[in-house]
């Protein structure tokens, strides 16, 4: 028997474990003022991060016409693409993964593309470290449960067994859905009120109260 609470720890990935979450807001704002669409403001742009494409386009761009959403996604990869380079994990993350990887599974359920998920986790080296991965363009996209419940199928665990680790609502409503506790950290896209509003085991404001809650309760 483990001597942890949860045996199985899902991450999302932007805002959580790599500080990507102001790139992609700004490259949406970017893109929409390429297509000389109304411009979202930086927390409209925050707010649908973690969502799949389709939703967050909807949310943050609605007045993105349907035969037009195409040329946005080009536009915007574009300049997340010239911006890559420059994001990297939150400190103190790979370390923590490398810790953790040691003595629980790990799985990733994220809003990215796979081809954009297994671009990042090449780039940052962390691929080794995950068992499982769900991304929003192979299953239902967050807030659905699907990512959690399919991971937790595969890697058979049950729902008591697994916590998820987020920065967004998105990610906390999905818990939920699934039956799986969740814990929020704040330093990513969303904003601490919110995520409280979503009932999370707990909120962390760094990557260190991460690991020292980790080891407290989780």
């Amino acid at each position: 028997m483990s001597r942890h609470r949860y045996s199985l720890l899902v991450f999302d990935w932007d805002g959580t474990i790599i500080d990507s979450a102001s790139t992609i807001a700004e490259c949406i704002r970017l893109a929409a003022a390429d297509l000389e669409l109304e411009v979202p403001t930086k927390e409209q742009a925050s707010h649908v991060i973690g969502l799949g494409l389709h939703d967050a386009l909807r949310h943050a761009v609605p007045g993105l016409p349907a035969e037009r959403i195409a040329d946005f996604v080009a536009r915007y990869r574009d300049h997340f693409r010239a911006r890559e380079e420059s994001v990297d994990l939150f400190d103190g993350m790979r370390e923590l993964i490398e810790s953790l990887h040691g003595e629980r599974i790990l799985g990733i359920a994220t809003g990215k593309s796979r081809r954009g998920l297994d671009r990042s986790l090449e780039a940052t080296g962390l691929k080794p470290f995950f068992r499982a991965s769900r991304c929003a363009d192979e299953t239902h996209p967050k807030p659905h449960p699907a990512m959690l419940l399919e991971l937790m199928d595969r890697l058979d665990v049950q729902a008591e067994g697994a916590l998820m680790i987020g920065d967004t609502s998105h990610d906390l409503d999905m818990a939920r859905a699934a039956g799986v506790d969740a814990l929020a950290v704040t330093y990513g896209a969303h904003a601490e009120e919110g995520l409280r509003s979503c009932q999370p085991r707990a909120c962390v404001a760094s990557v260190r109260e991460l690991d020292r809650w980790l080891t407290q309760y989780g």
